[in-house]
Order: C-alpha cells, then structure tokens, then sequence
C-alpha cells in the first residue's frame, strides 16, 4: 500500500465497510494517479477520498463499494485538481511490469518499450479519455460500473472508450514512427 490509513479512518464506523474500502485502495491509488499525473498528489486525494467514504459509508449500497470508492477518488481528484491545477507535476515514471520468465534480453527490451510507449500514450490522452481507459483497461471495470464511477450514461462509457482505443491507435502509431525515425 502506497500510504498509510488515516488515523481517523479508525472512528466508530463499522468495521466490515472500512475493512471492504481498504481492498479497494489500490484501484483508488491507480485511478488518482492517472488522474492528478502525480504520485504524491494521489496520495492525498486517496487520503481525503477514503475518509469522505468512511464517513458517508451507509450511503454505499451492498456490494458496490469498488465502484462507489472510485466515483468518490474521481469526484475529489476533479475538485482537488480545481483547486490546485497550478501546481500539478507531469505524470512521473510509471514503474513497468515486464515478465521475468523472458530469458531473452531483446524480448525483455522490447517489452518494456511496449509497455512504456503504451503508458505513455495513455497519459498524452485527454482528461476524459483517460479515466475511462484506466477503468476498464487496468482496473477492469465493466460498462455499467464506469458509467456509476463517472456518472454518464453507459452508452457515453462505450463511445468515450471507442475514442480513446481510437486515439491510442494513433498516439501509438506516431510513437513508434518516431522511434523508428531514431526519435
């Protein structure tokens, strides 16, 4: 876990919520960090986000916490971003997950150039592009639990993720132009 739980977390709330909230934290952690592009920003947003949904617990229904957890870290990185828009750092480098069963240096190599060409294409992504690949893509969000997450229709999800799978294309195309160009 990137950072620590709140002391407040720790009030008179039932245990089953918070203990059900902090499973989600990572997801929580990912999508603040997609959206503020920076690390410790995303930190304090997941921080402030966790809190508001301790403490508004009984307004999550059974079984929706992953979803509700991820609209309240959406809505506070909106307001947060609002508020600080100045200040906000370029997205820092992503640590990248390559496959360690590869032997092969040149496929280890190419992997990692892959994934950070991918990563990096995301980021170039407009604000609302972005969030709903990093829900379905990384998160694995369906349809239906982005459209709760982001508050737009379901149909909207599908066209914004068909943009952005549109885009990417192109973002990636131009990416690996430039580095056969010896970019």
């Amino acid at each position: 876990m990137p950072f620590p739980v709140p002391e407040s977390a720790s009030d008179n709330r039932p245990p089953a919520m918070r203990d059900e909230l902090l499973r989600h934290l990572d997801a929580a952690y990912n999508l603040a960090r997609w959206l503020s592009r920076n690390e410790h920003d995303a930190q304090d947003i997941v921080q402030e986000s966790f809190l508001r949904a301790v403490r508004f617990g009984d307004q999550c229904r059974a079984g929706n916490a992953r979803s509700w957890l991820l609209q309240i870290v959406r809505n506070t990185c909106h307001t947060w971003l609002g508020r600080n828009r100045a200040n906000v750092a370029p997205l820092e480098a992503l640590d990248e997950a390559v496959a360690s069963d590869s032997t092969s240096p040149d496929l280890t190599l190419q992997r990692r150039q892959d994934v950070g060409a991918v990563r990096r294409a995301i980021a170039l992504l407009p604000e609302e592009f972005r969030e709903v690949v990093v829900l379905r893509e990384i998160e694995g969000l369906a349809y239906k639990e982005i459209a709760a997450v982001i508050e737009v229709p379901v149909g909207t999800v599908m066209s914004r993720l068909s943009r952005a799978r549109e885009r990417l294309k192109g973002l990636l195309a131009d990416l690996h132009a430039g580095v056969s160009d010896g970019m």
